[in-house]
């Protein structure tokens, strides 16, 4: 299968007048999602230290699912996920708000690059929700990752990785690291590869992607203005994680991903 190497920042949607005529359901949409956010960041440096792990869990989800209803982003979940033990979900990466699309389904520590943390807001919400960050290039930075994604294995949890590593315009995969799918083999915890795929009126959508240049302030904003955003979250089948090495799993989960992403059509939206 020959997937995307190289990401161009996809088309920006409608032009200035059109822009200019949808910033009110922008300025609407804020007005409601900047409240939310300061609820959020409150619950993070003053409920969740005295939480327990449960009760966390069940803030982030809702937290997430109100965030992206704010947004008008709809999620469509199909497949089977793993709910209630260790998993380590392993997805392609779109968008900053991938993190709370997953998060809407079941809450999840992700593996996250370190830069993300200084980000305004996004950075404080994600690292108070148990992101792990990671130094990229650093070999200790590795080995510390991989400890923490341990504890939360046995702790039951989710952990989420998004192997390539950095965002693409969803057209395609970039090539996966293989090398933080080691801890979820030496711990046998499952690997669920996850296939996000956005669409607006059936038709697969760049439109939430942030890559190339384009800032975060912006990429928000952009997204404020978009109407009929879906977002369909495919659980592919579990990778046994004792039956093969990290290359071949990341290899299976690449193609298994990329088998979804190179489909024609987003999968029709189930009803749930």
């Amino acid at each position: 299968m020959r997937m995307a190497s190289d990401q161009q920042t996809p088309a920006r949607g409608p032009g200035i007048v059109s822009w200019i005529l949808r910033t009110p359901l922008a300025l609407l949409r804020a007005a409601l999602i900047i409240p939310w956010i300061l609820a959020g960041l409150f619950a993070v440096g003053i409920i969740y230290p005295f939480a327990s792990t449960p009760q966390r869990a069940r803030m982030n989800r809702r937290w997430s699912r109100v965030l992206l209803g704010m947004c008008g982003l709809r999620v469509s979940v199909h497949g089977d996920p793993i709910l209630n033990h260790a998993v380590l979900y392993v997805a392609n990466h779109i968008s900053w708000i991938d993190i709370f699309v997953m998060n809407a389904v079941r809450p999840t520590a992700f593996i996250a690059k370190s830069e993300i943390r200084g980000w305004p807001i996004v950075g404080w919400l994600v690292a108070g929700a148990g992101t792990v960050f990671i130094e990229r290039g650093q070999r200790r930075a590795v080995q510390g990752v991989a400890d923490a994604m341990r504890v939360r294995f046995d702790a039951g949890e989710a952990v989420g990785l998004f192997p390539e590593g950095t965002t693409s315009d969803g057209s395609g995969l970039l090539p996966f690291h293989p090398s933080l799918f080691e801890p979820a083999r030496i711990a046998a915890a499952p690997i669920q590869p996850v296939a996000l795929c956005y669409s607006a009126e059936g038709t697969r959508e760049a439109f939430p992607a942030f890559v190339g240049e384009e800032t975060l302030v912006t990429n928000v904003f952009r997204l404020l203005l978009a109407r009929h955003l879906r977002v369909s979250v495919r659980y592919l089948p579990i990778l046994e994680s004792g039956d093969q090495d990290r290359i071949a799993l990341s290899r299976s989960a690449y193609e298994g991903i990329g088998a979804v992403i190179q489909s024609s059509a987003p999968p029709a939206p189930p009803t749930h």
